[in-house]
């Protein structure tokens, strides 16, 4: 039997049996959260080798970006929660239709964000504390994010609904297709030409030396490309949903949309406001110095490689236990939450340990400079302490919304955020540095996965239903 026949069937799952699906279906979504992951370092790598101004421009921005690229991810899940729902139920149908009506709700809701990005593109930079030197620059790095982002929402769209459908191996290859392809596009656009001297032979590679502009652009192009592989395979091939040869309106439904604001509504208000919390981090780092507001960037990016594989055990818990609620077996769902949360401690506590280790050469990969890299350095290895209850907080999560809860784990989320780490780091930042802003942040993800445990042990979150 396959994974879906198996929760369709109502037989008894053994402990064995609920781990071999969890992990059979974690690795695929860990492998395109790794790819995410080394497109972050690539950038990162990269633009750091031009020097501190640009590595700030782009760091003094990424948390905004994080904001818009979130709340467009956020908005497609309300969709696909629901495709998990109807294929646990075997009603592949009504699957469909859903995905019509997703397309065209996500496109709309996608170009209204980016009316508002173009918008605030130039002030951003200054609203964060930027200097002169480093503000034009991360304006245009954010602008051009921000177009691109109907076509990056497609990307979430389609690789959420093949994974609540149970194909990881798809997003998953097409992310590492997608890596790949930033190396070469950013290698062209961000360098100059490049001059290659082979036993007497000079061999010149062209580049457009658009430095923090060709990080953004060649990104973007590998993001529209993977986006359009993605919908392609999506409509055409997955035989479950796909839309090729079936009938219907793309017109969104009310019943539909409701149930999709039910879902999105309080993950887009929790990312909207956590991001806004960086930004607010953002904003204490800026006056520590352009060394600080690199280090911070370069650290957040580096610390991603260890809860790259909560993410990806939260995709897979997303799927199981959504797709057990939809086949009405709660006994099953509940199981499930608790085999991928524990999974996902275990696994980022391991990547914590790697990291404490390996920090010194993930920042020399990063930055050439001495003084970005000690900063980075320390302040990774505070934050290696708390991957352990940070992945007890993404995966139970994850778990969560498989069944529609959102509204109290979203309240959890973005209240542990502003009150536990905003103040401790507004504390802690003019007494400590940059220090002082990595332990407040290792504090509040501690204590933000013991209330997400409470809640995943407590069962309220299998009460609460589309």
């Amino acid at each position: 039997m396959s994974r879906i026949e198996l929760i369709q069937s109502g037989k008894h799952l053994n402990f064995g049996q609920l781990l071999r699906l969890t992990v059979k279906l974690s690795l695929p979504a860990m492998m395109a959260q790794l790819s995410s992951i080394m497109m972050q370092y690539i950038d990162a790598s990269m633009v750091g080798r031009l020097g501190a101004d640009d590595s700030a421009a782009v760091g003094l921005v990424s948390t905004s970006l994080w904001l818009f690229w979130g709340i467009c991810s956020a908005v497609t899940m309300g969709f696909s929660v629901q495709v998990a729902h109807r294929v646990g139920a075997a009603d592949y149908e009504d699957a469909r239709r859903i995905l019509r009506q997703a397309i065209t709700a996500c496109l709309l809701f996608s170009a209204i964000v980016v009316l508002i990005g173009a918008a605030i593109s130039i002030p951003l930079p200054h609203w964060l504390g930027g200097t002169e030197s480093v503000c034009p620059k991360a304006s245009l790095y954010f602008l051009v994010f921000v177009l691109a982002l109907p076509l990056l929402t497609m990307n979430y769209l389609a690789g959420g609904m093949l994974r609540c459908v149970g194909n990881m191996k798809v997003p998953g290859g097409l992310n590492v297709m997608m890596c790949v392809l930033d190396v070469i596009f950013n290698f062209f656009l961000i360098f100059p030409a490049h001059h290659f001297n082979l036993g007497g032979f000079v061999i010149t590679l062209p580049g457009a030396n658009l430095g923090v502009l060709g990080a953004a652009l060649g990104t973007v192009m590998a993001e529209i490309i993977t986006a359009g592989a993605m919908m392609w395979y999506l409509c055409t091939r997955e035989k479950d949903i796909k839309l090729k040869g079936s009938a219907g309106s793309f017109r969104p439904t009310r019943p539909v949309l409701r149930r999709a604001v039910k879902v999105s509504a309080p993950m887009t208000l929790e990312h909207a406001v956590i991001c806004g919390a960086q930004i607010a981090i953002t904003v204490i780092v800026a006056p520590l110095g352009i060394m600080a507001i690199a280090a911070n960037a370069f650290a957040v990016t580096a610390e991603s490689l260890c809860y790259m594989p909560g993410y990806g055990i939260a995709d897979a818990a997303t799927t199981l236990v959504g797709q057990s609620y939809g086949a009405g077996r709660k006994d099953l769902a509940r199981r499930f939450g608790y085999i991928t949360t524990g999974l996902g401690m275990f696994t980022m506590s391991v990547m914590g340990v790697l990291m404490w280790i390996g920090a010194p050469w993930v920042m020399g990969l990063l930055s050439p400079v001495n003084e970005i890299c000690a900063l980075g350095v320390e302040a990774l290895r505070i934050e290696a302490w708390a991957e352990p209850m940070f992945a007890a907080s993404i995966v139970a999560y994850g778990v969560m919304i498989g069944v529609g809860d959102t509204i109290i784990p979203a309240t959890m989320n973005f209240g542990s955020i502003w009150l536990v780490r905003l103040p401790l780091a507004a504390l802690l930042a003019p007494r400590m540095g940059l220090s002082g802003v990595w332990l407040a942040m290792c504090i509040e993800l501690s204590f933000r996965g013991a209330i997400f445990l409470w809640r995943l042990i407590s069962g309220a979150w299998l009460k609460k239903t589309l």
